[in-house]
């Protein structure tokens, strides 16, 4: 499979988390300040996954 193919998932999960991300921060002054911390964490982590996936992706493909 070319490589744009296989790359086009993950990005579809990273325009989706940080089209979430736009949401939450656009209703902060709506919602209370825990609720708004509990999303932004899990959004947080959800970037941070993306970040290893993609981290080791990347070194299982060099090598």
């Amino acid at each position: 499979m070319p490589r744009e193919l296989a790359e086009r998932p993950n990005m579809v999960i990273l325009v989706a988390a940080l089209l979430l991300l736009g949401v939450v921060l656009g209703a902060v002054v709506q919602i209370p300040l825990p609720l708004t911390i509990a999303l932004a964490a899990a959004i947080g982590c959800w970037l941070l996954i993306f970040a290893v996936r993609e981290r080791l992706g990347a070194h299982r493909r060099s090598h």
